[in-house]
C-alpha cells in the first residue's frame, strides 16, 4: 500500500522541513511575480480522538491492508479500557469505543491511512494541498476557489466522523491586492492573519522572516532555561556544557532556518543571543573582555550564521538528489507568468546559495566538488545565474579553510585565569565595602557616644 504524496506526517524520507520548504518557495515565487496566493490552514478538532473504529477498518481494507493485519488491529482495540484520575481518586474502568490509542507507535500510521482515504476525492496535487497528520494547508490562486475547496474538505471530513475546528482554521493571502476579501466557512468568516505558525515555523504573508528569527531566539532561550541547572554548574567542564548546548539549545534555534534567507541584522540577532548563552554558561561577562572566538572555542561551538549556511546548502543538496516528483524539486523548477516590481529584488532562500558556497567559514564540512555541483545545478535552473568569474573563484587554491568547531586548549587556561582575576577583584570589592561600612558605623554611632560620655 502507498500513502498519497501530499501526506508528510510520519512518512519515510519526509519531514516538517519538506513541507515548510515547499510552502516558502511557493510564496516567494508568487510574491516575486506579483500574483495573489490564497492559503487556508485547516486544523481538525480532536482528530485522534474522533476517528470512528468502523471507519478505520474500512479505510485499512480499502488501502489494501491484508485481512490478518486488520484483525490484529481490531483485537488491539476491542478490549481497550481506561480510567480517569482526579483529585479524589480514580474512576471505574470504562470502555473506549472511538479514537486511536494515545502514545502508540502504530497510531500515526493508522491515522495517515484514514486521512488518505477520506481526502481521496477532494485533495489536489502538491503544493496546492499538503498534509502533516491532521494539519492541512489548501492553496489556490483565487479566493473563490480556495473557499470552494475548503467547503469540499469540510463536507468530506464531517460526513465520515471528523470535524473541522473553526477557531483554529486560519486564512492568509500572499501579495494581497485591494478588495481581496475574506474566506467563509459555513457562513462564518475564517480568521484572517498576516502570519501563521505552520509546523513550528512562522510564515508571513509578505514572505519575510523577521518574526521567525525572533521566535527562534525565544525557542533557544526556552531550551537554555530547561538545562540551566547543568550550564550554571561550575563543577561541570566547559566541554560538557558545550555539548549540552549543541544538543539541546542549538537545534531549537536552527529549526526551519534552512528554508529562509537571513539578513545580516537577523543573523546578528541569533549570534548575539548565542554568545549571551555561552557567556552565562562559562561564568564570564563582557566586562572580562574575553574575545568571542575564545568563548566559542572553549564551548566547541562555531558561529551560528555559518551553521545556517551549511544547513541551506545541505537542504539544497538533499532536494537535488531526490526524484523529479519530489515536491521541493518541483517548486524550484516551477515557473510562473508575471513580472516582478521595479527595484532591487527581494531576498529569496535559493538565491543565497552561491553566497553561502563562497563564504569561507561555511566550508568546514563541505567539499569544493560539492559546491561545484551546486553551482552546476543552479546554472541549469532559470531561478538564478552564476557567472563564470564567480565559478572560477571556487578554485581550491584560492579557498581558505576554517574548521567550524575549533578547540584550543589554551582557551580553558585563559578563562580560568580571567575567572580567578574576577574572583580576586570581587573579594577586594567586598572588602572595600565592609571597610566603608565599618567607617560609617564608627563615625555615626561610636564617635557621638564617646563625645556624650566625655
Amino acid at each position: 500500500m502507498e500513502i498519497c504524496e501530499q501526506q508528510h506526517g510520519f512518512m519515510p524520507r519526509k519531514s516538517t522541513t519538506d513541507a515548510i520548504f515547499a510552502l516558502r518557495i511557493l510564496m516567494e515565487k508568487y510574491r516575486d511575480g506579483q500574483r495573489e496566493l490564497h492559503c487556508v490552514f485547516v486544523d481538525l478538532e480532536k482528530a485522534y480522538d474522533r476517528v470512528p473504529r468502523e471507519e478505520l477498518w474500512y479505510c485499512m481494507r480499502k488501502s489494501g491492508v491484508a485481512e490478518k493485519y486488520v484483525r490484529v488491529v481490531q483485537d488491539m482495540y476491542e478490549r481497550s479500557r481506561t480510567v480517569v484520575r482526579c483529585a479524589v481518586g480514580q474512576t471505574e474502568e470504562f470502555k473506549v469505543e472511538v479514537g486511536l490509542h494515545q502514545g502508540s507507535a502504530l497510531s500515526p500510521f493508522l491515522f495517515a491511512i484514514v486521512m488518505d482515504q477520506l481526502s481521496e476525492e477532494v485533495r489536489q496535487e502538491s503544493p496546492w494541498t499538503m498534509m502533516f497528520a491532521d494539519d492541512i494547508v489548501i492553496c489556490s490562486e483565487s479566493r473563490e476557489q480556495v473557499e470552494e475547496n475548503l467547503e469540499r474538505w469540510r463536507f468530506a471530513l464531517e460526513r465520515r466522523g471528523m470535524k473541522v475546528s473553526h477557531s483554529k482554521t486560519e486564512y492568509m493571502c500572499v501579495n494581497e491586492m485591494e478588495g481581496s476579501g475574506t474566506v467563509r466557512l459555513q457562513g462564518e468568516e475564517v480568521k484572517k492573519e498576516q502570519e501563521f505558525k505552520y509546523l513550528g515555523s512562522t510564515v508571513q504573508s509578505n514572505g519575510e522572516c523577521g518574526k521567525e528569527v525572533k521566535k527562534r531566539v525565544q525557542a533557544g532561550w526556552n531550551g537554555w532555561r530547561k538545562v540551566s541547572g547543568v550550564l550554571y554548574d561550575r563543577k561541570i567542564s566547559a566541554r560538557i556544557k558545550g555539548k549540552v548546548y549543541r544538543t539541546v539549545v542549538r537545534p531549537a534555534m536552527l529549526y526551519g532556518l534552512e528554508t529562509v534567507s537571513l539578513r545580516k541584522r537577523q543573523e546578528s540577532e541569533l549570534e548575539v543571543a548565542e554568545l549571551k548563552m555561552l557567556r552565562f554558561s562559562l561564568g564570564v561577562t563582557r566586562l572580562d573582555r574575553i574575545r568571542n572566538e575564545y568563548i566559542r572555542g572553549t564551548a566547541h561551538a562555531g558561529r551560528l550564521g555559518d551553521k545556517v549556511r551549511e544547513a541551506r546548502l545541505r537542504r539544497f543538496g538533499h532536494v537535488q538528489r531526490r526524484e523529479s516528483e519530489y515536491i521541493g524539486k518541483r517548486m524550484l523548477d516551477m515557473e510562473l507568468p508575471g513580472r516582478r516590481q521595479r527595484g532591487r529584488p527581494k531576498r529569496r532562500s535559493i538565491i543565497r546559495l552561491p553566497q553561502d558556497s563562497f563564504h569561507t567559514r561555511a566550508l568546514s564540512n563541505i567539499k569544493v566538488s560539492s559546491i561545484l555541483r551546486i553551482c552546476h545545478c543552479l546554472n541549469n535552473s532559470s531561478y538564478v545565474f552564476i557567472s563564470q568569474q564567480t565559478q572560477e573563484s571556487l578554485n581550491p587554491n584560492n579557498l581558505e579553510y576554517w574548521m567550524e568547531d575549533i578547540y584550543t586548549p589554551g582557551y580553558d587556561s585563559l578563562l580560568k585565569r580571567k575567572e580567578a582575576e574576577f574572583r580576586r577583584a570581587k573579594v577586594c570589592k567586598i572588602g572595600a565595602l565592609i571597610a566603608a561600612a565599618a567607617c560609617t558605623v564608627i563615625l555615626v554611632i561610636v564617635v557621638p557616644i564617646c563625645t556624650m560620655k566625655s
